[in-house]
């Protein structure tokens, strides 16, 4: 004799199917596509303040009291005024390639950014990796991030350690 679903099991059935899926887009969005320093905290750009760049111009820690999500990632800010900044136009704050390397980004590859090799152009941060990337960038600047802001297109939702 053929069983039937009852109507409370196929809900928990979907209920479990909907929570696995989104915990693994969730997870994968973060860890892929911006540069996270903290996986436990999902901490994003070792914790720096991206308001702070444009305001400051200089990379300055942020704290733990002032915290906001974007793109899956918690920013840290240094003030409540630069959450407050941060949380009314992310996009305008948020560095590019998810806080990558932008001379990685230009080779095909994701490689943790350093806070002090930074540069502004047209209002978006740009983060790099080393001394040596960030002079690269410096001469270079414009043909860098073409080929970054192509190359991040294929590459984006990739694992680092996959290129």
């Amino acid at each position: 004799m053929p069983k039937t679903l009852s109507l409370n099991s196929l809900r928990t059935g979907f209920a479990v199917a909907t929570l696995a899926t989104t915990l693994s887009l969730g997870t994968a969005f973060a860890a892929d596509e911006v540069f996270i320093t903290d996986n436990d905290m999902n901490i994003a750009i070792n914790g720096y303040d991206p308001v702070a760049y444009h305001t400051a111009g200089a990379p300055t820690k942020g704290v733990a009291e002032f915290k906001a999500e974007y793109d899956g990632a918690v920013y840290k800010f240094s003030s409540a005024e630069n959450k407050a900044a941060f949380e009314a136009d992310p996009a305008a704050f948020a560095p590019a390639f998810g806080g990558w390397c932008t001379v990685g980004a230009s080779k095909g590859k994701k490689i943790a950014t350093q806070p002090e090799f930074f540069d502004i152009v047209d209002g978006q941060l740009y983060l790099n990796s080393s001394e040596g990337a960030h002079d690269l960038y410096l001469r270079q600047t414009t043909q860098t991030i073409d080929t970054a802001t192509t190359n991040w297109s294929e590459i984006v939702s990739t694992p680092a350690s996959e290129l």
